[in-house]
């Protein structure tokens, strides 16, 4: 895929050392918010997400699994985000 940014540079995973979740948090503040899920897709869905050290997807495939239109708030923004990526199978980690 042809990325807008090194997925692994400053703008996505500074170099291998944000995975992600991390990637996506990076992308707003608690000033963003509220903001349409559309909205966010249109600025950032094309961006790389580094998931492991083998896959990069993008924000649009994350968001495809986002059952709201809208994040009220960060904790709203962390939170859809954290399910959409386990609907999806973009979560590596699992609870002990």
């Amino acid at each position: 895929m042809d990325w807008p940014h090194d997925p692994d540079g400053e703008l996505g995973s500074e170099g291998r050392r944000v995975y992600g979740h991390a990637v996506l948090v990076k992308t707003v503040s608690e000033s963003t918010f509220p903001i349409a899920v559309e909205a966010y897709r249109e600025e950032y869905g094309s961006y790389p997400v580094r998931i492991d050290p083998d896959t990069v997807i993008s924000v649009e495939q994350i968001l495809d699994h986002v059952d709201r239109d809208r994040f009220e708030s960060l904790d709203a923004f962390h939170r859809a985000v954290g399910t959409a990526m386990r609907a999806g199978g973009y979560w590596p980690y699992e609870r002990a």
